[in-house]
């Protein structure tokens, strides 16, 4: 049920996947999530977005770094 709320098509957002019936993308969404912001200031930001479209944005990249695959990760110098 949740993956059908992470929808990708050609025409929106040039495939990125974007919760159905927005143009708000996981990306994005993961990107304020990261950045501090609350679900709920999520969800006041952008009333047409739900609890559980970030919860499906979540999960969707959750399943999307499960393939095998290796990711470089910048190492940070203080």
């Amino acid at each position: 049920m949740a993956q059908s709320l992470v929808v990708s098509d050609p025409t929106v957002m040039m495939g990125k996947p974007v919760i159905a019936g927005t143009r708000l993308t996981v990306e994005l969404i993961l990107e304020k999530l990261a950045n501090g912001e609350s679900v709920e200031q999520l969800l006041e930001a952008h009333p047409r977005l739900t609890k559980e479209a970030v919860l499906a944005a979540i999960d969707f990249a959750a399943h999307a770094l499960r393939a095998d695959v290796v990711y470089p990760v910048a190492s940070h110098s203080a």
